[in-house]
């Protein structure tokens, strides 16, 4: 069996890092159990690793995660075990752990190191993904485990239970406390890396009324202050306690040994002292490696409750005291000092524990669980007919809409899931609205996207220039800040009507509509910016579904759609097809535009332009799987290099449509496939493996940057979901009940075989 191990490891100086080094250690015991570790840097230092280490990761450099991933995928490894804790990955939350796990090709074990009671949004969904990824996850105490299961709603089967492990080392203690020079002391120790959270403060306060009574008492404090704490404010924690222990005059009872040492002198220590204390600040600590350690070398060990001490104390309660209560551990010192055979029972107890932990124990409990998992069947997906599963959507819901709308339209921006206010509106966001609640009234007749529409349609109408042009932006104060919006903002608009025209819920929205088209049909062929003439030859394609006779419009029509044919051919080509030489935002609006074209006009150029500019697209945004629209950091030059982030909303949106208009025409149900692919990028089928709907608020967080999700919750990223989630929908229905498409001219028409196969109607 070949492992692969994903965490910080040894020399670095970090717990974790030690109990990896420790399970690999004594899972390398046994001789058929091989092992290779990916090791975790920080801040880009160099570390002396030994020959396990076979690759390493700079925490915050998100290439590196993926070449782990390619290199465990090659590497003959059977089962990947990640140590997780939010701190050691990159990213927010340590969200660069998930791209990782998402492409591993072998089962994945998790230990994880902290559970949390009550994660921010981001730690939650970080964690939830990592349980997803997980075949097994295994917990330290039975604490840890009732949190899966009610926090993050982990599956019982799913989770093991295997304890800390404490190395098999020991130390005689008459002769350790001689060569240390504490023959005469009574000892009390706290051990680990330093910090306000460690509550040493609480001791030291506790130290004068017990060194009344016991004056031999020194209390050690054996660590380095936590790198993270160093960067952030220095020894500033350090030095206050010196000084308390100097204002105290403890001088001579309180020792600050600053280093991290070796589990060999680490041991040597606790062999020597006679109490061993961890006065830690709140309960939320869930695993203690320290605590194990000092329990398993036959410590007494005294703590305040927070959750593992809790637990591995539940029968000896007496050794429990408050957080910050010095005069409660004042009052335990006492009485254990002046009773030594207590103090003797309750280390003699502790040893027996620290025999049933010892590394070689707790590696044969991973090595069981491991060739279990490894036993199991493979749980590859099954491609279905179709893959569109309707139980993975959230209930369809306008909640956040409404609560961006007043009676002008739709608020632009938001922060979090909160209308901001200060940004006003505009017309790109109020022409998305306005076709969201038309599908929306169209598909299932909700109320309140009736109620709706006319609060958008009358932004529109207000924005509309004389001259048949579009302003774009409306301060909240009602104060027009722009003359004549942008051509995509103008052509989203026109989409917007020209659906309105066929698809009005009655007759008055009907001419409103299409009074508001006919006054800007005279700018359709002045546009020049080609996603402004792609949205406008959608909205016009709605139209003459509905007008079929109108020759003018139609003309128009063509014109617009030669127009982005002359783009493409300008552009493409052997290795490139596309209409522009990057991909920029928005791109599946211009094969969906001409998808439409092909609908309407039927032209065998246009009806390869289509198809190829679409087949293109996909081999860029889909070749992992799932859709990785271009990021709008830096766009994808052709010959250059694509961008990951910042990746939108509205460019899953434009993939959606263009996959369904692609169904719509040819039947063929690999376009199903790809449009619910695209779809499943908002609920974490994604680079980063993070949803992006908010299930709180019901509004989608406005796209993800390299640090993780950009939590805020716009008109244009909700409306770009919800508008997908409506093209699901429609898909769906459509595969079950299909409807003949009886124009003579549509796709394919020249190919009578191929349309056949397809299901087209010819």
């Amino acid at each position: 069996m070949k492992i692969a191990y994903i965490s910080t490891y040894s020399p670095r100086e970090c717990g974790i890092g030690t109990f990896t080094t420790n399970l690999v250690n004594a899972m390398a015991s046994d001789k058929s159990v091989e092992s290779l570790v990916v090791a975790l840097n920080d801040y880009d230092q160099g570390y002396a690793y030994t020959g396990e280490v076979k690759l390493i990761i700079n925490q915050e450099h998100q290439a590196d995660y993926l070449e782990a991933a390619n290199y465990i995928n090659l590497s003959g490894a059977d089962l990947c075990i990640l140590e997780h804790e939010f701190g050691i990955y990159g990213g927010q939350s340590g969200i660069y752990i998930l791209p990782l796990l998402h492409r591993l090709n072998i089962p994945v074990i998790t230990t994880l190191h902290t559970v949390l009671k009550a994660p921010s949004y981001s730690e939650k969904a970080v964690m939830k993904e990592i349980c997803k990824m997980s075949d097994r996850l295994v917990v330290m105490t039975h604490k840890a485990m009732r949190l899966l299961l009610n926090v993050y709603d982990v599956p019982q089967k799913n989770i093991e239970l295997i304890e800390h492990g404490v190395p098999d080392i020991h130390f005689d203690r008459s002769q350790s406390r001689k060569e240390l020079k504490l023959e005469r002391r009574k000892v009390l120790l706290t051990f680990g890396f330093i910090g306000r959270n460690k509550g040493i403060e609480t001791v030291i306060r506790a130290l004068p009324e017990v060194i009344k009574e016991y004056p031999d008492v020194l209390y050690m404090v054996l660590g380095k202050t936590h790198p993270n704490v160093i960067r952030q404010s220095g020894e500033e924690y350090r030095n206050s306690l010196q000084l308390q222990v100097k204002n105290l005059g403890l001088n001579k009872h309180v020792v600050f040994l600053n280093e991290f040492i070796d589990e060999q002198e680490l041991f040597k220590y606790l062999s020597a002292c006679d109490i061993y204390i961890t006065p830690y600040t709140h309960e939320a600590q869930i695993t203690s490696g320290t605590l194990t350690y000092a329990m398993g070398s036959g410590c007494a060990v005294l703590s305040t409750p927070y959750w593992h001490a809790a637990e591995l104390l539940a029968n000896a309660p007496d050794q429990l005291f408050d957080f910050h209560d010095s005069e409660a551990l004042s009052a335990i010192l006492m009485r254990l000092l002046e009773k030594p055979a207590l103090l003797k029972q309750i280390q003699a107890t502790a040893s027996e524990y620290g025999k049933s932990i010892t590394w070689p124990k707790i590696a044969d409990k991973y090595k069981a669980l491991a060739s279990h998992v490894l036993a199991q069947p493979g749980e590859l997906a099954i491609k279905k007919e179709t893959v569109i599963d309707l139980l993975l959507l959230p209930p369809f819901s306008l909640a956040h809409i409404r609560r961006l709308t007043d009676d002008t339209g739709v608020i632009q921006h938001a922060k979090f899931g909160i209308p901001n206010l200060k940004e006003g509106y505009c017309i790109d966001d109020n022409a998305r609205a306005l076709l969201m609640v038309l599908i929306a009234y169209k598909q299932n007749k909700d109320a309140l996207s009736l109620e709706l529409s006319p609060i958008y349609l009358s932004y529109i109408h207000y924005m509309q220039n004389q001259d048949g042009t579009f302003r774009n932006f409306l301060s909240f104060s009602r104060n027009f800040l722009d003359d004549v919006g942008s051509e995509d903002s103008f052509g989203r608009t026109i989409w917007a009507l020209g659906y309105l025209i066929g698809n009005a819920p009655n007759d008055a929205y009907c001419q409103t509509g299409k009074l508001m088209f006919f006054e800007a049909a005279s700018n359709f062929e002045k546009i020049k910016s080609i996603r402004g003439i792609a949205n406008t030859i959608i909205g016009i394609s709605y139209y003459l579904k509905s007008n079929p006779g109108d020759a003018k419009m139609l003309e128009v029509f063509s014109n617009l759609s030669n127009k982005l044919v002359r783009h493409y051919e300008d552009n493409h080509t052997a290795h490139w097809f596309w209409f522009e030489s990057l991909l920029a935002y928005d791109n599946g609006i211009l094969s969906l535009a001409m998808l439409h074209a092909a609908e309407i006009l039927g032209e065998d150029k246009i009806t390869q332009i289509a198809l190829d500019s679409m087949d293109f697209l996909t081999r860029t945004t889909m070749k992992e799987g799932y859709l990785s629209v271009i990021g709008n950091k830096e766009w994808y030059e052709k010959d250059g290099t694509r961008s990951t982030f910042a990746q939108q909303p509205v460019d899953a949106m434009a993939m959606i449509l263009m996959y369904h208009q692609a169904f719509h025409l040819t039947r063929d149900k690999e376009y199903l496939n790809k449009l619910f692919s695209s779809f499943m990028w908002f609920l974490g089928e994604n680079d980063l493996r993070m949803t992006l709907y908010d299930f709180d608020t019901k509004g989608c967080c406005d796209g993800f940057e390299d640090y993780g999700v950009n939590r805020n919750q716009g008109a244009e990223s909700s409306l770009a979901y919800l508008i997908s989630h409506l093209a699901v929908l429609q898909a769906h229905e459509e595969f079950y009940n299909p409807v003949e498409i009886t124009h003579s001219n549509g796709l394919f028409k020249n190919d009578k075989r191929k349309a056949q196969n397809s299901g087209m109607k010819l």
